[in-house]
């Protein structure tokens, strides 16, 4: 059994609108289950060291959705002194937000992974492109996901110019 892509069945939604976005965030959240139902073979040692973006050069990136999830109904954190992801725990070492991780954290894992020796590529790529399609519906304007310290950074930016009188 196929499932519903985004675009199904439905006609083109008009972008920027609070229905558009629900339903974005509704999709968002499918595909996040999917890619976790492909990755339930796998366990990894949840040290945190893949969340320490600054001392491994990687970071996930994130379509336009994503983050809306990802912000939605919380307070922004301010950014690490130690470069490492915003939404880790004061100790660094547990994601705040785990329920909504970006795809890129659900999908990423180190060298220490435990499981089946080839990872789900075929069923990540399908996923991605699922990611892609729901965020040109709520932004045809973006062609790319954007690293979340990039999406992160201008959040803060604009939080703090919207305080300034």
């Amino acid at each position: 059994m196929r499932t519903r892509d985004w675009d199904e069945g439905e006609d083109a939604p008009a972008t920027g609108g609070t229905r558009e976005k629900e339903r974005a965030l509704k999709e968002v959240r499918a595909i996040y289950r999917q890619a976790d139902t492909a990755y339930v073979p796998f366990s990894c040692p949840a040290s945190g060291e893949c969340c320490q973006l600054a001392r491994t050069g990687r970071q996930p990136w994130l379509w336009l959705p994503e983050w809306e999830l990802l912000t939605k109904g919380r307070p922004l954190p301010p950014a690490r002194e130690d470069g490492g992801c915003p939404y880790l725990d004061a100790a660094g070492k547990r994601c705040t937000v785990y329920a909504d991780r970006p795809f890129g954290c659900r999908t990423f894992f180190c060298e220490r992974i435990r499981g089946p020796a080839r990872q789900p590529a075929e069923t990540v790529g399908a996923l991605l492109e699922r990611l892609e399609r729901v965020s040109q519906s709520r932004d045809a304007t973006l062609k790319a996901p954007r690293p979340l310290l990039e999406w992160h950074a201008e959040s803060l930016t604009s939080a703090a110019s919207r305080q300034t009188p």
